[in-house]
């Protein structure tokens, strides 16, 4: 045999390392799902309490400095909720303006967001009863973002942009 032995030999070890580097994975991935899990209870059963107090007594990551119904009308940057905390959950585009809705799982909250967009241009957030909104006001400026409204889940807030050029108006579906 031409070397066939030694190929297949080549082979198994191949595979036998693929499957050990697999096993391992799924072993690492089960362990971060079982953490993950454990945080998301000790959530809701924080979101679940009627006094005042528990929401103050969540313990938030290093540099956090608000979550829900505290982050109401507070800025995303300044509270650390951006960065690698944030999600785009919605997007639409108006004109050449895409409006996004941004939302911080840690920080319960949510805000709107343009870019590509020009001076007078106004994006706002809804959930519920909250509202913010902000307006590009500086000439060359392309991006600007609301205050946060406290949501449950990234599917609780809308956002939209209304364009001072044409006055059109869009939101996120």
């Amino acid at each position: 045999g031409r070397g066939r032995s030694g190929g297949s030999g080549g082979r198994n070890r191949t595979s036998t390392f693929v499957v050990g580097a697999v096993g391992a994975l799924v072993v690492v991935a089960a362990a971060f799902y079982v953490i993950g899990t454990e945080g998301d209870k000790k959530r809701d059963d924080a979101r679940k309490s009627p006094s005042p107090t528990a929401t103050t007594s969540v313990k938030l990551p290093p540099g956090v400095e608000c979550s829900g119904e505290s982050c109401a009308g507070k800025d995303a940057e300044v509270m650390g909720c951006s960065g690698d905390l944030v999600t785009t959950a919605r997007t639409a585009t108006v004109g050449a303006t895409t409006v996004e809705v941004r939302y911080s799982e840690t920080c319960g909250a949510a805000w709107g967001r343009i870019t590509q967009a020009a001076q007078g241009d106004t994006v706002e957030i809804s959930s519920g009863k909250s509202t913010q909104s902000d307006t590009i006001s500086a000439v060359g400026d392309t991006v600007t973002y609301t205050p946060m409204v406290p949501v449950d889940s990234a599917t609780d807030a809308e956002a939209c942009a209304v364009l001072a050029a044409s006055g059109e108006k869009g939101c996120t579906e």
